[in-house]
C-alpha cells in the first residue's frame, strides 16, 4: 500500500512540474530559437550542408567523444563478461553456396559503402555510426559464410586505439589553436573548403571526425561480434 501511494504521488509530482513546463510556453508561438540560430549560421560557422551533423559533430562534438566513449566501454564490458582462455568458434559447417559466394562478392562493396556513409557525412543523412555499422555487418558476413575467418585481433585493437586518440588530439589541437576543446581550427583558421560547400571537400574537420568515428565504430562492433560468435571450449 505504502508502494502504491509513492508511487501516485510521484505520477502527480511529475506531472505537476511537466504542466507548470508546458504552461509558460506560448501556443502557437516558436520559440526555437538555438534551433533556428544553428540553421540560419551552420553554413558560415561549419561549412556542412548537412545541419544535423554540423550540431552532433561540430556544435556538440563534445557529446559525441562521450558516445563513442561509452561505446568503447560497452565493448570492453562485453569482452570482459564473454572472456575465457579457451574460447573459440564451434561452427562446424559452413555456409551455402549463395551465401558464400555473395559475401565473397559483396564484401568489398559493402566497406566501401560504410566508407561513403561516413566520409560524406556532412553531405548527406550518415555519419561515422552508421557507416562503423555497415563495415561491422561486412564482418558479421564473413563470420556467418566461413567457419574458419577470425578479425585480426591485434591489428584491430591497434586501429581502435589509434582513432580514438585521434579524436581526442583534433580536439586539443583546436584548445590549442582556438582556445577551447574541439575547435573547428580546419574551418575557422584555414578556411579549408570555404569556396566548396556542398562538395567532398568542406565541412572543415566534420570529414575527418567522422573517418575517425567510423573506424572506431566498425573495429569496436566487430570486436563485439567476434565475442558473441565465440563459445568456451572444454579440454
Amino acid at each position: 500500500m505504502l508502494k502504491r501511494s509513492l508511487a501516485i504521488l510521484s505520477i502527480l509530482i511529475i506531472g505537476y512540474w511537466l504542466a507548470q513546463g508546458l504552461a509558460g510556453v506560448p501556443f502557437g508561438q516558436d520559440k526555437m530559437l538555438v534551433g533556428h540560430y544553428y540553421l540560419n549560421h551552420v553554413k558560415e560557422q561549419t561549412g556542412a550542408v548537412n545541419a544535423v551533423t554540423a550540431i552532433v559533430v561540430n556544435y556538440r562534438g563534445f557529446d559525441t567523444l562521450g558516445e563513442v566513449t561509452v561505446l568503447f566501454i560497452a565493448s570492453t564490458g562485453v569482452g570482459a563478461l564473454l572472456w575465457r582462455k579457451n574460447r573459440k568458434r564451434t561452427a562446424k559447417t559452413e555456409g551455402s553456396v549463395v551465401l558464400t559466394t555473395g559475401t565473397e562478392l559483396l564484401f568489398p562493396f559493402i566497406m566501401m559503402f560504410g566508407v561513403y556513409i561516413f566520409i560524406h557525412g556532412h553531405l548527406t543523412p550518415g555519419g561515422g555510426f552508421p557507416g562503423g555499422a555497415t563495415i561491422a555487418t561486412a564482418f558479421l558476413l564473413l563470420y556467418l559464410a566461413f567457419t574458419v575467418y577470425e578479425i585480426p585481433h591485434r591489428g584491430f585493437e591497434k586501429t581502435e586505439g589509434l582513432a580514438g586518440m585521434s579524436y581526442v588530439l583534433v580536439g586539443l589541437i583546436g584548445l590549442w589553436i582556438g582556445g577551447y576543446f574541439l575547435f573547428d581550427w580546419i574551418w575557422q583558421s584555414w578556411h579549408w573548403g570555404v569556396n566548396n560547400i556542398g562538395r567532398l571537400f568542406s565541412g572543415g574537420f566534420i570529414p575527418v571526425i567522422y573517418t575517425i568515428i567510423g573506424i572506431k565504430v566498425g573495429t569496436e562492433l566487430s570486436g563485439i561480434v567476434d565475442n558473441m560468435l565465440k563459445e568456451e571450449v572444454k579440454e
